[in-house]
């Protein structure tokens, strides 16, 4: 139950825009950054992809953290790290074999940021009810998406206005910089904000450890139709893990090669007001669009729908390099809405089918992170793919790799939840 003194208004919206700053410094605008500075496709989408590991590999770690201190502390430590790493990665930009070692300092952020996501995670299961779960969990997407704006706009924005001023290197060290203040910041108030997220379960020793570690692991392989519903967390991403990574890319590349040829600002405004706008609205409306109708078969098919369909906008933009920037900025702001529309079908899904039990926040790593596979290795391979067959051919293929997320979305099952030791049906009321 949540806490009266504790209004998840003052700690949601902090907590997920802190989730959603590395992740999406890592996943997308590194690789602006990478581009500008010379690196070539295939080794962005590569390295950037491999660095996105730990968020798969979390649930190595993720029981400790049910074991030690409470969620809460896990939450603004990793933050207030977190920024000190981009101030790091900031000062690596510097140097002339800058690429190894800001892609080193990354997977150090990665670790972290995993780390966050499953404490702050945790603080949410175990604080709020499953109606309020289903009502916040689309203001927990758009607060992560405002962090998607911030990261993959606003800041993309500011470094392409200083590029032209300081040059690329000073430019993107004053944003990696602009990353750890905020970071540090975010911190500082969750120390303060943030729930405990429930009570700790106390170890005495290393053996107890051991067990606790494989009681979390039989538990959650022991889950009803477990199977299946990996599948289902894993393909749900499929299509999406090859066009988020190749899509800033496609932006930045000129029109000789078959991109966009958009500049850096360009690409910053598009993500930063078009996508920004239509994430929030997609996240927010699949919140209470879910919390009203359930999370039922109907539902689930009409949000991996929205989900993938509007992959095609990027087929379209592909297939008729349009020079409008505001039809660009529109195909980005389908795309958008359908993303934070779908996710949350995806996040609900976890929450409500795995992750109930003894272990909230170690099931739920697990889940999330078998979930990024679905993110991880499509997007290693996606710079291969589009290096092979172009742009214009790879958005026509992603959305054949739709396919597959429709197909497990048909088929899985939906069970009954356990709420306090009474089962009930998937459908909130």
């Amino acid at each position: 139950m949540i806490k009266k003194a504790i209004h998840p208004a003052s700690w949601i919206p902090t907590t997920w825009l802190a989730m959603g700053l590395p992740f999406v410094a890592l996943a997308a605008s590194s690789s602006i950054m990478y581009k500008n500075m010379g690196i070539s496709d295939t080794k962005i989408a590569f390295w950037t992809s491999l660095v996105m590991l730990p968020w798969t590999l979390k649930p190595l770690w993720g029981p400790v953290l049910e074991m030690f201190k409470t969620k809460k502390f896990f939450v603004y430590t990793t933050q207030i790290f977190t920024g000190c790493l981009f101030g790091l990665v900031a000062i690596s930009l510097q140097l002339p074999n800058f690429f190894a070692i800001s892609i080193a300092v990354f997977f150090i952020i990665a670790i972290s940021g995993a780390t966050h996501d499953m404490a702050a995670d945790g603080v949410y299961l175990n604080e709020l009810t499953p109606k309020l779960q289903a009502e916040y969990v689309g203001w927990q997407g758009a607060f992560y998406n405002i962090a998607k704006v911030l990261s993959g706009g606003l800041l993309v924005y500011l470094a392409g206005e200083l590029e032209k001023k300081w040059g690329i290197a000073n430019a993107w060290m004053t944003v990696m910089g602009c990353y750890g203040i905020i970071m540090i910041v975010l911190g500082l108030y969750n120390m303060k904000a943030l729930p405990t997220g429930g009570v700790t379960k106390k170890v005495h020793s290393v053996k107890e450890g051991f067990d606790t570690l494989k009681d979390v692991m039989i538990t959650f392989f022991q889950k009803k139709n477990i199977w299946i519903s990996l599948c289902f967390i894993v393909f749900y991403r499929f299509a999406e893990g090859q066009a988020i990574k190749i899509t800033p890319l496609f932006f930045k590349a000129t029109r000789a090669e078959g991109g966009l040829g958009l500049s850096t600002s360009q690409i910053g405004i598009l993500y930063g007001v078009f996508g920004a706008i239509a994430f929030v609205l997609g996240s927010i409306s699949a919140g209470y669009f879910t919390a009203k109708k359930g999370l039922n078969r109907k539902t689930l098919l009409i949000l991996c729908a929205f989900f993938n369909i509007p992959f095609a906008a990027y087929a379209y933009l592909a297939i008729t390099l349009p020079i409008n920037v505001n039809i660009i900025g529109a195909a980005v702001a389908i795309e958008y809405f359908g993303y934070g529309f779908g996710f949350v079908g995806l996040i609900l899904f976890i929450m409500q089918q795995i992750a109930p039990g003894r272990y909230k926040m170690a099931h739920y790593a697990i889940a999330g992170g078998l979930m990024n596979l679905g993110f991880m290795f499509p997007s290693m391979v996606s710079g291969f793919v589009s290096d092979y067959l172009g742009y214009k051919d790879f958005f026509i293929w992603v959305l054949v790799a739709t396919i597959p997320a429709f197909l497990i979305t048909w088929f899985v099952p939906l069970s009954k939840i356990e709420i306090q030791g009474e089962e009930i049906d998937t459908v909130i009321t």
